[in-house]
């Protein structure tokens, strides 16, 4: 009777798990379908905006603006944001892995990297691995673009003093509520400036355009690390609400799983304590027929 009193609050403690993680699955999916939206809604203002920037820096001199001037990359910032909280599969696991790849690349080649982490997964991962500064957790709960404002102001004036050299950001672009993938993108200098010489001819036509090139890459260019590191907010709360709500429909489904197994182990472990118990009488009952 012990062992079935065992199963039995097994199977109890498993339903309250379930309904804890359907729970959990329903919250997840709430706030997916709103930072999904918000997502899809901001993906094409942001591609043009990279685009037309693009294509304002092959056209410009890097010497007009301090945010394109190509230095030396003897120090490197990185940006790495993360989730706040877990319970979401192995999405902060591959972009941590990601970073690593990348820090370690860059230590190799006699660089000096610092870390900005946002999310506290990566803030507590890195926190004795690398060198880090200006780290922001307990954000991803509510945030707009205000949030990138505060990042960008982190990064913009120590670059523009020159305290480092170029500026990275890693985060996990959304493709699907299984798939999250870590893509790495140079924010500082842009991409496009020294690669003049690969760009098709017509892309090299020149336009007339007001005011004048130091007007708008004053203007243009911390609205760019606004626009991207927004962008990677956004992709990285829907990742990470995504990831959730399919770990935590994974786990109801183990849940039932688990259910039925137990369920099964206690019928047979009744079963066996019946069929022990009418051995007893049989065997009782004969003896006093013998007796």
């Amino acid at each position: 009777m012990a062992a079935l009193k065992d199963i039995k609050r097994k199977i109890g403690a498993v339903h309250k798990t379930k309904q804890i993680t359907r729970a959990m699955n329903m919250v997840a999916a709430s706030k997916f379908k709103s930072a999904q939206n918000r997502l899809e809604s901001f993906r094409p203002y942001a591609g043009k905006f990279m685009d037309v920037l693009n294509s304002l820096a092959l056209r410009v001199d890097a010497k007009n603006h301090p945010l394109l001037s190509v230095r030396d990359p003897k120090k490197i910032r990185v940006i790495c944001m993360t989730s706040d909280r877990g319970l979401c599969g192995g999405f902060n696991t591959s972009l941590i892995k990601a970073t690593e790849r990348f820090l370690r690349d860059k230590l190799a080649q006699g660089k000096d990297v610092t870390l900005v982490p946002v999310g506290r997964k990566g803030r507590d991962h890195f926190r004795k691995k690398a060198a880090t500064m200006n780290e922001r957790t307990d954000v991803f709960g509510k945030f707009d673009m205000s949030l990138a404002v505060k990042i960008s102001n982190d990064v913009i004036p120590p670059f523009m003093s020159e305290e480092y050299d170029e500026l990275y950001l890693i985060y996990n672009e959304f493709a699907s509520v299984s798939t999250q993938r870590p893509v790495v993108v140079r924010l500082f200098p842009l991409p496009s400036i020294g690669q003049e010489e690969d760009i098709d001819p017509e892309k090299r036509v020149e336009y007339i355009y007001e005011p004048s090139d130091e007007v708008l890459l004053d203007r243009l260019l911390p609205m760019y690390v606004h626009v991207l590191l927004f962008r990677a907010l956004l992709e990285t709360s829907a990742g990470e609400n995504g990831a959730r709500m399919a770990a935590m429909d994974n786990a109801t489904r183990n849940c039932d799983e688990l259910i039925q197994s137990l369920t099964l182990q206690y019928n047979k472990a009744r079963q066996s304590a019946i069929t022990a118990e009418l051995m007893d009488i049989v065997g009782g009952t004969e003896a006093l027929a013998k007796g």
